[in-house]
């Protein structure tokens, strides 16, 4: 089969969605500002039916094809081949025709292709250190429920899986949502993670999580596909495909307790290197700074130097009354000089690390996230200072240095786009007809 179309515009962004209505068995509650952009599968000739059926839902799914006739243009295939296999899919409702799409030309029109909230739901866990944000969300984007849940890694991977477990089913039933219905969860993490294998490897801030089956346990309970990522290369991953398909290569930098980074490919895939490790720059050494102790057990990283934790217990040792991170973003809103002061400087030996990683990945946007980044512009300013300082013109000349468009929320959608592209894959496709 081929797939014909070059460019990955699947979609304008729509405009915000603010409803509540019953759609086969679903509450769907929409709140889609900014739906997330889905990949295109790639060029191939292979003909195999999930191979096919997974092309078929992911166009769709995309919106790069709302109707047969688009399938038809988009794949190469006859239209006899894609009705035979798009039957299937539509007999089992995974795939409804629902109103009219935009046709060019006269002659009939076309019935709108959508893939039905009664296929099921992908599930996404963004979880840190003491609270996790959950969603619930069908296959159409639509968003069924969200929450926000207490819980404390520090405990361990029993309680911490515990409160994740029961957070789900509670979001899953404020969703009326039954917990076979879910057919992915995905679920990010604040420390390193083994991707592949679903397990964290040595978390610095998640003591007795080294090597513990997340994927697995939660595969269990759940009885669905589970992806397990760092936390920031969800959000990486959400704010590229939250934005258009030619402002990646995109690196996502999360200034918080630490420094995590997390880099989009121009095709909108993660890249995370050989062992899921690309894009950990906290533990990038900066120089000047060898007696300052990373919770990694190294010295001089640059996250044990200049992320919002570290100016925080500076602050403190000077006899600031800073007690959180979110204290220091409240003095960074007011404009109180001493914090403005202290986070200029953190943003120096930040900018000389983002410099060094211009040089080398050549990214086409660098997005800045993070509470203290929200809170102020000193933040975005003094790296941007840097960067355009220390990088040659020829890495910065297109380079976008911005704040991220979803704050918040963009692990939440790049766990959203994981997911439905997982459900989608020809290896799970054949699941939703079951």
């Amino acid at each position: 089969m081929i797939y014909k179309h070059k460019s990955h515009h699947l979609f304008s962004f729509r405009s915000l969605i603010r409803a509540q209505h019953q759609h086969n068995g679903f509450v769907r509650r929409a709140n889609v500002a900014r739906p997330i952009r889905l990949t295109l599968p790639q060029v191939t000739g292979r003909t195999e039916t999930s191979v096919v059926r997974s092309s078929l839902t992911r166009l769709i799914a995309s919106g790069a094809a709302p109707s047969r006739v688009a399938l038809v243009r988009a794949t190469g295939l006859s239209r006899t081949s894609v009705n035979t296999h798009l039957e299937p899919l539509l007999a089992a409702g995974v795939v409804v025709e629902d109103g009219q799409a935009v046709t060019e030309g006269r002659g009939r029109p076309a019935h709108r292709l959508a893939l039905a909230p009664r296929a099921g739901v992908v599930a996404v866990a963004d979880v840190g250190v003491h609270s996790a944000r959950l969603a619930v969300v069908d296959l159409d984007q639509a968003e069924l429920a969200r929450r926000s849940i207490s819980l404390d890694l520090a405990l361990g991977p029993d309680p911490g899986l515990a409160a994740l477990e029961q957070g789900l089913r509670d979001a899953l039933a404020e969703a009326q949502v039954a917990p076979s219905a879910v057919r992915c969860l995905v679920v990010g993490l604040p420390g390193p993670v083994d991707h592949e294998r679903g397990r964290p490897v040595r978390p610095p801030i998640m003591p007795g999580w080294d090597g513990f089956p997340v994927g697995d346990t939660l595969r269990e309970r759940f009885g669905c596909p589970v992806l397990v990522d760092n936390d920031v290369n969800l959000m990486a991953l959400g704010e590229a495909r939250a934005r258009p398909p030619e402002e990646s290569p995109l690196l996502y930098i999360e200034i918080g307790a630490g420094i995590g980074g997390g880099l989009v490919a121009a095709d909108g895939a993660l890249h995370g290197g050989a062992d899921g490790a690309a894009g950990d720059i906290g533990h990038v050494r900066v120089p000047g700074a060898d007696d300052v102790v990373c919770v990694c057990g190294n010295v001089g990283c640059v996250e044990a130097v200049a992320s919002a934790g570290a100016v925080v217990r500076r602050l403190r040792e000077g006899r600031e009354d800073l007690a959180t991170i979110e204290d220091l973003a409240g003095r960074l809103r007011t404009g109180d000089p001493v914090a403005v002061r202290a986070v200029r400087a953190a943003t120096e030996p930040i900018g000389e690390v983002v410099a060094s990683l211009v040089h080398f990945y050549n990214p086409r946007t660098i997005v800045i996230g993070g509470l203290i980044s929200a809170a102020s512009d000193d933040v975005l300013a003094g790296v941007r200072s840097v960067v355009y300082r220390r990088a040659l013109p020829l890495a910065t000349r297109n380079l976008l240095l911005v704040h991220g468009v979803l704050g918040d929320g963009a692990g939440i959608a790049g766990g959203v786009a994981a997911g439905i592209e997982a459900v989608l894959a020809p290896d799970h496709i054949d699941a939703l007809l079951g």
